[in-house]
């Protein structure tokens, strides 16, 4: 479910007679986890961020929020570094590229995901949750485990769908195709050099595209923004550079 649609859901879960718990199966043990109030605590974790970025979110202060005692927050998050993680697997989804039919509009959807999801509270979120890895392995792993993994086997996927169809070559590394697809979404989040927009987005596939599209060896044509070229130019404007230069050099010969 995409964030959106679970804080919503939150919202309107309010009249907690309405929330049921999800059935505790045969040999589960524990008390039976309760979908409505994870949502109620997702959606105040988000709420947190957007106004108090993650310094400011204490888990006595959501569990105050949702009205929940704090030893029941305890059970289910450790810390709120736990909390606050499954909060970015929550907004940002494991699903990221849906089988579409095409390998374009499958990575369109992929780094949509990072797009919406780096501008809401989660973009806040990021540098203090970043630094909070580097000191606690647990959670880095978790997050591995949570996000990453199941993000990037996604998209793994969707190049994988792309190969078998044509649309794309296969002597490429894909995990390397896939840091450059979502890479600039997290160093734009953490630095705030520049903002992360839907053009830039566009931008990112379209290169991606470029790379792996399949085509006589040694023909790659990237796509370029170079003023001078005017809004897109390509590997042929690069050669036109050359002939003239060696024209130029035979006649100073």
């Amino acid at each position: 479910m995409p964030g959106e649609a679970r804080r919503t859901l939150a919202a309107r879960s309010g009249m907690r007679s309405g929330c049921k718990s999800a059935p505790a199966g045969g040999r589960r043990r524990g008390r039976p986890k309760n979908e409505c109030i994870d949502l109620e605590v997702v959606a105040a974790v988000l709420e947190g961020l957007r106004l108090r970025g993650y310094r400011g979110v204490t888990i006595e202060g959501v569990a105050r929020q949702v009205k929940r005692a704090r030893t029941s927050l305890y059970r289910r998050w450790p810390s709120k570094r736990h909390l606050v993680a499954d909060a970015v697997v929550t907004e940002l989804g494991t699903q990221p590229a849906p089988d579409t039919g095409s390998l374009r509009k499958d990575l369109k959807a992929a780094v949509r995901t990072l797009l919406t999801g780096f501008a809401g509270p989660l973009g806040k979120a990021l540098p203090g949750l970043v630094a909070d890895m580097a000191l606690d392995p647990v959670l880095a792993r978790m997050i591995r485990e949570k996000v990453l993994v199941a993000r990037r086997r996604s998209i793994r996927a969707a190049f994988e769908r792309g190969m078998a169809r044509g649309e794309s070559g296969r002597r490429f590394d894909i995990e390397l195709l896939i840091d450059m697809l979502t890479g600039p979404f997290y160093f734009r989040a953490l630095f705030g050099h520049l903002p992360a927009t839907p053009a830039m987005a566009n931008a990112i596939v379209d290169y991606v595209m470029a790379i792996v599209r399949p085509r006589a060896v040694g023909a790659l044509s990237l796509p370029q923004r170079n003023p001078r070229l005017g809004r897109t130019g390509s590997a042929r404007a690069g050669s036109g550079v050359k002939r003239r230069s060696l024209q130029l050099s035979r006649r100073s010969r």
